[in-house]
């Protein structure tokens, strides 16, 4: 049995070694487009900061990892696959066989369709040598303006700050973070970074970047802006672009289904590139965030393995610290419509940057956010994706989200004491 991984981020690393354990003795092959080992794109901010050197970033130090799991590696970008064939064609001219192939591909950078945003000193921040070139023109007081203000931009912007830099933001949304924050939550977020000394702009697009030195940046707003360098985080999209007439049914990524099988029966994915069920919604949804790569890709490998294993869905889960404040956001965090049954209690104090929002369907907590408030981040994780009905604790959640702790505690003592009688009563 031969498996194919294309792609060598953390979801097909874990997909690999999940193969390997499962079945010891078929061929697994890790196919990565990029010239380094396996690394995490999450750690390339640590690297920009200084707090890591490259190796820092690998996602296996050992040496000889790859050997001692007898897995291969190839450098090389799938160019095409042939499912009725069952082969994939490579950059490097190999063409490989496989039994099950798994996509684990990822995402690649958005382009703007903006006037020069070729120019040189325009850079995205996703690979190693994007890091590298950051490094060499983000010295301490240089000026750099980014375009986006989302959360990989966010995490972005956090190791800018820390390199010296000083920093624009451009956002085109109403509010920083836009699609993990609500309109409070991101808007506190901005004031809280215009206090750290960064220059944010929102409901603002870039509108064209002028070569020199400096470079000009016109702003839809008429400002323009001169840096010394521009980073452009203006999102990302799946790379499944190379399955285009192979057969297998993608829409903004691969479609799949709970077992993480695409319309090919012996076609997995996974991953920033996989659509997938939604936890809340049930519709499909690209949840591109690293612990939903990582569940997804044991489950395909699982199941490419020859076992039976099925996801409960894809859930957002993001936690952020942009510049020393930690926001959170789960599920379906911006709430469910009333004829739904959908309701929400928030509670904002914004001079002291704390706020919740707690989003319900009937009695069931289905979304969260918070601000400044790191206690209760077990605890809204927790309730979302335990579906747990809060009977008589939602309306009171509704006069005081901050009650939420108590609700947790109460209704996870209730559930382990129906556990407990339940087990006495089989024994």
């Amino acid at each position: 049995m031969h498996h194919v991984i294309l792609g060598n981020g953390p979801a097909g690393v874990i997909a690999a070694e999940t193969i390997r354990t499962l079945d010891p003795h078929a061929y697994v092959t890790l196919v990565g487009d990029e010239a380094e080992p396996p690394y995490s794109r999450m750690a390339i901010p640590y690297l920009l900061v200084g707090n890591i050197n490259e190796h820092g970033t690998y996602l296996r130090k050992g040496p000889n990892h790859w050997a001692m799991h007898r897995i291969t590696m190839i450098h090389a970008r799938a160019d095409k696959v042939d499912a009725a064939a069952k082969k994939v064609s490579l950059s490097n001219g190999q063409s490989l066989s496989y039994d099950k192939l798994l996509i684990a591909t990822g995402s690649i950078p958005a382009k703007a369709p903006i006037i020069g945003i070729d120019s040189p000193g325009v850079h995205s921040c996703w690979t190693m040598a994007d890091a590298r070139k950051i490094i060499a023109g983000a010295k301490p007081g240089a000026r750099v303006l980014q375009m986006g203000a989302g959360f990989i931009g966010c995490i972005i912007m956090e190791a800018l700050a820390a390199r010296g830099t000083k920093l624009t933001i451009v956002e085109m949304g109403d509010r920083m973070v836009p699609r993990m924050m609500t309109e409070k939550a991101g808007g506190m977020i901005k004031s809280w970074v215009e206090a750290k000394g960064v220059k944010v702009y929102t409901n603002t697009k870039v509108e064209a970047i002028m070569a020199g030195t400096p470079m000009r940046v016109k702003l839809s707003n008429g400002d323009v802006v001169e840096t010394d360098l521009v980073i452009s985080a203006t999102g990302v999209r799946p790379a499944v672009k190379f399955l285009d007439g192979s057969g297998v049914k993608t829409n903004l990524g691969v479609i799949v289904d709970a077992q993480m099988r695409s319309s090919d029966a012996n076609i997995y994915a996974a991953g920033d590139c996989a659509e997938a069920i939604d936890f809340n919604t049930g519709k499909f949804a690209v949840n591109a965030i690293q612990p939903n790569a990582a569940d997804q890709a044991r489950v395909a490998a699982s199941n490419m393995a020859g076992k039976s294993v099925s996801s409960e869905g894809s859930l957002a889960l993001n936690v952020l610290d942009t510049l020393g404040l930690v926001s959170t956001s789960f599920g379906q965090w911006w709430g469910a419509d009333a004829k739904d049954g959908g309701a929400t209690a928030e509670l904002a104090d914004p001079q002291s940057y704390k706020y919740i929002s707690l989003q319900f369907k009937n009695d069931v907590l289905i979304g969260a956010t918070s601000l400044g408030m790191t206690d209760h981040v077990g605890v809204l994780r927790g309730l979302v994706q335990s579906k747990t009905h809060l009977g008589a604790w939602k309306e009171r959640l509704m006069q005081n989200p901050l009650a939420i702790m108590d609700a947790y505690l109460e209704k996870s003592q209730a559930q382990a004491s129906n556990a407990n009688l339940s087990g006495a009563r089989m024994r």
